[in-house]
């Protein structure tokens, strides 16, 4: 099943955040470890142990360096002490044990609730864009709320110009995103919506089609069609009024 990236608030109720008053004076110290990935088969899965001080993070073990990181004085100190020790080697153990382990077991107790979301590619109109050409990937009604929307042009990832909302409650237990590119049109190249969510075995392309669809289609055909008829009946009319207009005799009072 695809994974989505925001793993981590599920298990910050498990590793979670430790508040401590340290003193009358309420000095706030916390933890907050958060496990974080986002292909189907979780391989890129990262792991950050953060530890704050009045909500500035001063230390955090990150599994990409495999190391603690110190960002103050204090946080570097205590960074070379601990990595010179056994905690290192516990948190690097974390992701493996905990985080991949949690994240099989919340796929699978979530796989068969999920709902796969409705998908709408349409342009739209934005003043005072840097570019000609607005598109708009909305995905909606679909559960859980962690999914993750992107753009490819000719199946490459684009990353500029590219501006999207958070995952929105309808109010309904579903929910709704929305993504914006801004781009050039160039002839022959081709832009896509790729949509990963926990109920799609697999990331969903979907392909931007610049013709008109159907239904906009259907309006032009009849607008078209009303303005025509309008034209044969005002015509129609004009010539029925000519016609009576010449069979009267005026007669002076």
């Amino acid at each position: 099943m695809s994974l989505q990236k925001l793993f981590s608030c599920h298990l910050i109720l498990a590793l979670s955040i430790c508040l401590v008053a340290e003193s009358a004076n309420v000095y706030y110290r916390y933890r907050m470890s958060r496990c974080i990935y986002s292909s189907s088969n979780i391989s890129d899965m990262v792991y950050f142990d953060s530890y704050y001080f009045n909500k500035y993070l001063f230390i955090q073990f990150d599994s990409t360096l495999g190391r603690f990181v110190g960002f103050n004085e204090y946080g570097m100190k205590l960074a070379e002490f601990w990595n010179s020790g056994p905690l290192v080697h516990e948190e690097r153990d974390i992701v493996n044990w905990f985080c991949k382990g949690n994240a099989e077991e919340f796929d699978s107790s979530i796989s068969d609730k999920s709902v796969k979301p409705k998908v709408k590619l349409s342009s739209v109109t934005r003043a005072g864009g840097r570019h000609p050409a607005v598109l708009m990937c909305r995905a909606y009604e679909f559960y859980p709320p962690h999914i993750k929307v992107s753009w490819l042009k000719d199946g490459k990832l684009m990353t500029s110009e590219v501006t999207s909302t958070m995952e929105m409650a309808d109010g309904d237990w579903y929910y709704q995103i929305h993504s914006e590119l801004e781009y050039t049109p160039k002839s022959g190249e081709k832009i896509s919506c790729m949509v990963e969510h926990a109920s799609f075995s697999k990331p969903m392309i979907y392909d931007w089609d610049p013709s008109l669809p159907e239904s906009e289609r259907n309006k032009i055909a009849i607008g078209a069609f009303g303005l025509v008829l309008g034209i044969i009946i005002g015509a129609a009319g004009l010539i029925y009024y000519k016609k009576k207009s010449r069979g009267r005799i005026i007669v002076p009072q």
